[in-house]
């Protein structure tokens, strides 16, 4: 469908500087806590988005709001072109930021909108995919570009500047699908509020996308400087290849979720991130890339069930008009997730070193997915699809 491709486009933009984070900070000299920040800065530009018009593509239109998000996207491609200092580097970020978080309810809800009569649960998938498909061609493409050619750290926003010029062009001939729009003054802020139907599933979902959200989050910040400090992999189409297969297994676990069902995908997914989890606290103690790989792919498949379980629960039990707010106030709980953990294992990588803070978050997202997972158990999300 071409609005997940336009989606997948956008989203990949969010990712596009994560093997190139060690190139920034030999040419910037900043320290990995630097990093954290300057990532974490994209989760707090999506969740102030989500926050202030997470609702408003049900007002003035899905079109509208994407067409401002592919704005944005096309402004932090220039900011990371222009980069010469750090604060390009914040700028860019937080760009990156607002383009997520104008697309993540709103494209979410447009592609289930647009799909045919009885494609409900195949848009799911399409918008789901779209979102974490993206998520990986971002450090992959960075990767590839950055390691095999020249101008690594502008050839790869340049390229992505002209994908976001199509996808707007594509955006345009789309039709819109909100039959009744509204002034965009009926746009407010919105507290994290749910709709009654809602309240019983989004607990646990919202926990398990946390989590889910918090491993990717930290994977994706501080990886590539991991890979080349204790491993002396310091090949950018590696590092970006790495990070990359997290994604991609996250839309295979979200693929299985049709066969295994929404009710078995949540807890399935916490058991998934469980095992990531133990991987990735192997490869950070015996460092070992055969672990750092496997935890990628368990621990993204573990993300992408229980990630496409919370969304489809979510989905279905949301009334017609405010299932993009709904939506939103998902992923505000799931951009948490990659904002407070990532920060956290910045300031403790000085005093206790990069291997050690991460085992200290493994430790923490341990206990917390244990929990979910056993409160999932004892009361299964009810789900119709």
């Amino acid at each position: 469908m071409l609005s997940g491709a336009v989606f997948a486009v956008c989203m990949a933009g969010t990712t596009l500087p994560t093997p190139l984070y060690p190139l920034y900070q030999e040419k910037f000299g900043f320290s990995e806590l630097t990093v954290t920040v300057v990532y974490a800065v994209y989760a707090f530009g999506v969740i102030g988005v989500l926050l202030l018009v997470g609702n408003a593509s049900d007002a003035v239109g899905r079109r509208e709001v994407l067409m401002w998000g592919l704005g944005c996207a096309a402004a932090s491609a220039v900011c990371f072109l222009c980069a010469t200092g750090l604060g390009w580097l914040y700028a860019g970020r937080l760009l990156s930021g607002l383009s997520a978080g104008l697309f993540t309810g709103a494209a979410t809800a447009y592609v289930m909108e647009l799909a045919p009569h009885g494609g409900a649960s195949r848009a799911t998938f399409v918008a789901t995919a779209a979102n974490m498909g993206g998520l990986g061609c971002g450090p992959l493409l960075a990767g590839v570009l950055a390691q095999y050619a020249a101008w690594p750290l502008y050839l790869p926003f340049a390229v992505h500047l002209a994908l976001v010029a199509g996808c707007a062009a594509v955006l345009l001939r789309l039709p819109e699908t909100v039959r009744e729009r509204l002034p965009l003054s009926t746009v407010r802020p919105q507290r994290p509020a749910l709709p009654a139907s809602v309240r019983a599933v989004f607990g646990p979902a919202a926990i398990a996308s946390f989590v889910g959200f918090a491993l990717f989050g930290v994977f994706t910040s501080v990886s590539p400087a991991f890979l080349a400090e204790s491993l002396d992999v310091d090949n950018h189409a590696v590092s970006g290849l790495v990070v990359a297969l997290a994604f991609f297994a996250s839309t295979a676990g979200q693929l299985a979720v049709g066969p295994v069902g929404v009710r078995r995908s949540l807890p399935m997914g916490c058991a998934g991130l469980l095992a990531g989890l133990a991987l990735l606290a192997g490869a950070l103690h015996w460092d070992l890339m055969s672990l750092v790989v496997l935890s990628a792919l368990v621990g993204g498949c573990g993300q992408g069930l229980a990630f496409r379980g919370a969304l489809a629960a979510v989905a279905e039990t949301s009334p017609a008009d405010r299932r993009a707010a709904v939506i939103s106030t998902l992923f505000v709980v799931a951009y948490g997730g990659i904002s407070v953990p990532v920060i956290g294992v910045g300031l403790l990588t000085g005093p206790i070193g990069l291997e050690n803070a991460g085992l200290v978050f493994i430790a923490c997202m341990t206990v917390l997915v244990s929990g979910a997972a056993a409160y999932l158990l004892r009361r299964p999300v009810p789900a119709r699809i």
